[in-house]
């Protein structure tokens, strides 16, 4: 195998793999909201613009007739429309970062996911000289350095159970 074809096979498995690892982060938020039956540390946007994004790679993927957009963008809709659903199920009300100076309702491994996810479909968009991919996953990536930037000034109290567990 030449080298270009494994470094793309390389790419384009990490592609898949960090995008549908992003989507699957969601159900521990979805398995949160039905046992408390309550949105408390969830956050909403999250699952409407990656909703918004799949819909729009999906449509993309479909007109450059591209198996790998198509496939995680079908899974990443069907997983957001059911976050959604279960958002606005148990949501009385939403909880605001910067009001609240806390960043409790951010999720870290979806901050992780989504940058990785981000940067790897940049590189695959990079790697075929596709500027739609490269600068529609831009975005992903500033919103993940402003999510840590977040964490840094707002840090989350460590969990009371956790701590007692480590002495």
């Amino acid at each position: 195998m030449e080298a270009g074809g494994f470094l793309d096979s390389l790419i384009y498995g990490a592609c898949v793999i960090f995008t549908l690892g992003m989507f699957s982060a969601g159900l521990s938020d979805l398995r949160h909201m039905r046992m408390t039956r309550s949105v408390d540390n969830v956050q909403f946007l999250p699952f409407l613009t990656t909703e918004v994004n799949n819909l729009g790679w999906l449509s993309y993927g479909a007109l450059k007739a591209d198996g790998i957009l198509i496939v995680v963008n079908t899974v990443g809709a069907a997983l957001q429309t059911l976050y959604i659903l279960a958002y606005l199920h148990y949501c009385p009300r939403k909880a605001k970062v910067i009001q609240t100076k806390s960043t409790q309702c951010l999720s870290y491994p979806l901050t992780i996911a989504t940058l990785l996810t981000s940067a790897s479909w940049c590189l695959y968009g990079f790697r075929l000289r596709d500027p739609y991919i490269m600068v529609s996953n831009f975005p992903g990536i500033v919103t993940s350095f402003i999510r840590f930037w977040l964490f840094w000034k707002y840090p989350q109290e460590q969990d009371r159970n956790y701590w007692l567990l480590q002495t």
